[in-house]
Formats: C-alpha cells, structure tokens, sequence
C-alpha cells in the first residue's frame, strides 16, 4: 500500500509520508477555497490573497489529518503496536499499523482516540472567534480557524460513523469482538456494514450527478469506492491469515524439487531443466549441500553464445536469510514477508539440507482449494492477536 509515497520527516519515531495522490486533493482544496470559500466570506481580495489564504487553510487541513492520525498511532504504542509510517492520501490520512489490535479493548482505544482528537481540534479552533469574533468585518485569521472548526467537526463526525474501517467501523467491530469472543467473526461483520454504507455513498453520488447536473457527486462516488474495497480487504486478509494459521512452510511446501549442481553450465541447466521441466526457479546444490538458486531471469541476462562455458558457480544467488527460511515458519508470517520483500519463492532448508521450495502459488492454491470446498476459516476460540501485512487506521 502507497509504495509511491515519499517521506517527509520522521517525528517520535514515526516516518511521516505524502502519496502522490494527495497533490490532487490539495489542488482541488486550494482551487475551490480560493475561488468559493474566501471570496464569499472575505470580499474585495485579490486572487493572489485569496489563493494564499487557501494554502495556508489546506495546510492547516492536513496538519489536524496529521494530528488525527498520530494519535492513532500513540494510542497503539501504547498498547504495545508499532505503527512505521503515517500517510497523508487523497482521502486524508492513515497510520499503518504492523498488526492486529491485541484486543477489544485496545482497538476501542486506538480507534476512538482519532475523532475525539479532532473534536478537540475543533473546540480549540473556535477559541480565536470566540475572543475576537465580535467585530463586524471578518478577518482572515478568524475565517482561516472558522473553517478549520468545521473540517475537524467534519472529520469527527464522518469517521464516527459505523462503516468498516472508519473509526466508528473499527469502534462497532471491537464492541462485536468483544461480545463474540472471535475476531474474524467480528470483522465479517463489521465489513458487511461497510460494504453497505460504501454502496450508499455511490448511489446517492450517481444520484447527485443526475439531479443537480454537477460533479459534486463524484466525491462521494470516489469516497464509497475506497471504503467498499477497504472493507472488502481488510475481512479477506484476516479471512486469509486465518485460514493458514497454525500452517508452516514446511507443511504447504514443494517436496518434489528438481535441483541441479554449482558446476553446472548454463547450457546444461537451461536444456536438462528449465526447458526439460518447464520450470523458472531451480536450487543449486553443491553436492547435497543447499548453495543458492538460480532462475530463467538470471540465465536470460547471459548471452547464449557464453551458455556452454559460463557455469552456475558465475551466477547463482546465494543462499540466505533473505530467500531461506526453516520449515516450521509460520505460513501467516511467510505470507507477510512475500509482500513486504516482493519475494514470491523461497527455500525451505534445514541447515544446510533442502527440504522443499515454497511459493505465493504454493499458498493460494490452498487457499484457492479450500475455497472451492465451502471450507471457511476457524473461528479462533481466543481473543488472540495476528499479524498483518498492513492494519490501517484511518
């Protein structure tokens, strides 16, 4: 998730990010404050005050998404959760955590904290207007702080509602945890009563386009969309973490693996194996002792002419933590670490012995065979936490 954002500072331990998608909210802020908002409400400006004033206004905007956010992300250090990096997008902000909520308590917690911090953001704002809010003409600092009461008002309150995974969502779902004792159960659903809300959303957008003739529905069309796929995915995660845990490598691993020698030439390994076998990715053994591996991609970068002299001792990728891993590794993390390091194949080694191969494949046929028998996943008998590729807040 927004493998594009670019990081901007580190605060308190927390890598603070922008995704690329946010240049476009910021524009659309800055052109509708500018061209609406501060011309209503301050009269007789030029365009560049009006312009200046909006940018100051939509920083001020991301800095309370900022805020809204890090307390999320305190709350769950304090619950013993560590939260890597905040992300600023085009719907706001996220803080991603690096697991599940340990329990109903800490995810009430954790969730509720994040509207409550704009409420007060809100109450603070109006400060400024209540102590000089009594002159007839409106300045641009009371504007500025009257808009951003009601953005933070806003805030609370749409993220309040109970649609999976706002933090109204989040709040539902630990009430349903805590009274069904199961997670997974809980986020089902949770996620259904998203999935609901999200489809409201774009219905009444398609209805907005159509009555009024405008594309002010299309925001909440683009806002019913996120949460609808949001929701969807964060119940299939858990659904499929669920279903391999208590799994390991070695239990869903290849056994049968055609292996080929470090003195082997390339020619040899391309016309006994690759094409042989029709398979990609071969371990390389050095007698019975695992070295590495090599893959189709590593011979197609050596010209054919040098396939007879060149010998797989000259490009093989040696063997390590990074592409090895011992058999009784939990199937859950295993999957984790495929999407973290984009490795889809690894080698399942006892020391030194090769015992297997196991790939992303590998896990979704299962996943993909027990699908097909109607099997779902066990309900988990415990209020146990998992670990998650990416749990987010937002």
């Amino acid at each position: 998730m927004f493998k594009n954002a670019v990081s901007l500072f580190q605060f308190s331990g927390f890598n603070i990010r922008i995704d690329p998608s946010w240049l476009l909210i910021a524009a659309l802020i800055i052109w509708s404050l500018s061209s609406w908002y501060f011309p209503i409400q301050i009269p007789g400006q030029t365009l560049f005050t009006y312009v200046v004033l909006s940018v100051v206004a939509m920083l001020g905007l991301y800095a309370s998404l900022l805020l809204h956010e890090l307390s999320h992300s305190f709350m769950a250090r304090k619950f013993g959760l560590n939260v890597h990096n905040i992300t600023l997008f085009i719907f706001g902000g996220v803080a991603e955590l690096e697991s599940e909520p340990k329990s109903p308590k800490a995810e009430f917690w954790i969730a509720i904290v994040g509207p409550f911090t704009s409420l007060m953001l809100a109450a603070a704002f109006s400060l400024p207007n209540l102590v000089f809010g009594q002159s007839d003409s409106a300045t641009p600092f009371l504007v500025i702080t009257n808009y951003l009461v009601l953005i933070n008002f806003v805030i609370a309150v749409f993220n309040m509602l109970p649609a999976f995974p706002l933090d109204g969502g989040r709040v539902f779902r630990a009430l349903l945890w805590h009274i069904k004792k199961d997670l997974l159960s809980a986020t089902k659903l949770a996620s259904a009563v998203g999935n609901a809300f999200g489809f409201l959303l774009i219905v009444a957008g398609v209805l907005s386009i159509f009555s009024t003739s405008s594309l002010g529905g299309l925001w909440q069309i683009l806002i019913g969309f996120f949460i609808v796929q949001a929701s969807r995915s964060s119940y299939e995660q858990l659904q499929v973490e669920a279903t391999l845990k208590g799994l390991t490598a070695g239990s869903l691993m290849s056994r049968d693996v055609v292996t080929a020698q470090i003195s082997d030439t390339i020619r040899t390994l391309v016309d006994d194996v690759i094409l042989h076998k029709n398979i990609t990715f071969v371990p390389v053994l050095e007698g019975e002792e695992l070295i590495g591996y090599v893959t189709a991609g590593l011979v197609q970068k050596i010209d054919q002419e040098h396939w007879d002299a060149t010998r797989l001792s000259d490009i093989y990728v040696a063997a390590d933590a990074l592409n090895t891993i011992p058999p009784d590794t939990a199937a859950p993390q295993l999957l984790k670490d495929m999407v973290k390091n984009n490795q889809r194949k690894y080698l399942v080694a006892d020391g030194d012995s090769l015992l297997g191969v196991i790939s992303l494949t590998d896990l979704m046929a299962y996943l993909a065979v027990r699908k097909t028998l109607n099997l779902e996943a066990p309900a988990s008998k415990k209020s146990e936490p998992r670990k998650a590729t990416k749990e987010v807040f937002s």
